[in-house]
């Protein structure tokens, strides 16, 4: 944790920045999915007949209900409930990936402890104490809620016949070439030239040769 930011490396040595949720917003989400679940249990319940078949199938509706909406949207709707969606929270694993139905099951059934002994004190207790602010559902589930970030628009593909580095660039060394061509319009034509100078082991290159050098590297990188 640094600066309140989560940073992760997926298996495809990908670096993720991830902040967790706290316990307000999640409260807040959790209380609009609950008045969504309840508004459409009072729908169900009106539209059921009459008499013990009702009774049975409402309660059936009732129980695949409340256990199936959060299960399956954050399995298959990018790790949001409504009420996630709606005040920008997701879950995600604890590596920064997906939940899938192992995962998400488990964190969801680990509610009922997490509720003990009253509206939800346990869960509160955990999150509070814990520096990824994580309820005993999401510690066992290996789970994490954080805050949904939309993606940085992909930029413009650099005007340039694309090559290929010469020899590998690690992730961190790769994402700071790209940087530097999207920063390339805030820096003056001479810091250009010098930085290209610096770059003459990778460019073989100095000086504006080089930094074109470069930018035909990036446009091979973000083709």
């Amino acid at each position: 944790m640094l600066d309140g930011r989560l940073s992760l490396t997926t298996p495809e040595g990908v670096s993720l920045q991830l902040t967790p949720a706290g316990p307000f917003l999640r409260a807040v989400a959790w209380l609009l999915d609950f008045l969504l679940w309840a508004a459409a249990c009072l729908l169900m319940r009106l539209a059921m007949p009459h008499g013990k078949l009702g009774e049975g199938i409402f309660m059936l509706l009732l129980f695949v209900s409340y256990w199936g909406y959060p299960i399956i949207s954050e399995v298959y709707f990018s790790g949001r409930t409504l009420g996630k969606r709606a005040v920008g929270l997701e879950v995600v694993r604890s590596d920064g990936l997906p939940v899938g139905w192992r995962e998400s099951t488990l964190r969801n059934l680990m509610l009922v402890a997490d509720f003990l002994p009253v509206m939800y004190a346990t869960g509160l207790v955990c999150m509070m104490f814990d520096l990824r602010f994580r309820r005993l559902g999401d510690i066992v589930a290996g789970t994490q809620v954080i805050y949904y970030e939309k993606a940085a628009p992909r930029p413009t593909p650099l005007l340039a016949q694309p090559l290929p580095l010469p020899f590998p660039l690690s992730p961190d060394q790769q994402r700071t070439l790209v940087d530097l061509f999207e920063r390339e319009a805030k820096l003056p034509f001479d810091r250009m030239a010098e930085l290209g100078s610096i770059a003459e082991a990778l460019t073989g290159a100095r000086g504006a040769e080089s930094v074109e050098r470069m930018r035909s590297y990036v446009a091979g990188l973000t083709q």
